[in-house]
């Protein structure tokens, strides 16, 4: 069972920066993407941020240029956040997206999210 552990959440002020990183546990025999997604309280949760197996990335634009994910492997993800603002303020997720063997179908993982707080 493939299991993903959040860190690196906390309380920032406007204009900070916050790193944050998922461990992933497991056996991953073929990995399609990870990611990290947000919700914050009374919205959706949403997409922040995507990394393919291939390498390519995805962001939703309230984002970028302040936001870089990246990998270590199949096991570490990171989402290096500059220049927060309020309204990054949420629950941030880790996803995995793969299969533990190959008789069985790609499934996502989520981990239990990490706090972020954007707040003066």
């Amino acid at each position: 069972q493939v299991q993903l552990v959040e860190s690196g959440g906390g309380l920032v002020q406007p204009g900070g920066s916050l790193r944050l990183s998922c461990a992933a546990s497991g056996r991953i025999f073929r990995l399609y993407s990870m990611g990290w997604y947000r919700q914050a309280p009374g919205k959706q949760r949403e997409l922040v941020a995507q990394i393919f197996s291939g390498g390519n990335t995805n962001y939703t634009d309230s984002v970028k240029g302040r936001f870089t994910i990246s990998r270590d492997n199949a096991k570490i993800l990171y989402l290096e956040m500059n220049n927060l603002k309020p309204e990054d303020t949420a629950v941030y997720f880790c996803k995995l997206t793969g299969k533990s063997s190959p008789t069985v179908p790609f499934t996502d993982y989520w981990g239990q999210g990490t706090q972020v707080t954007v707040s003066s």
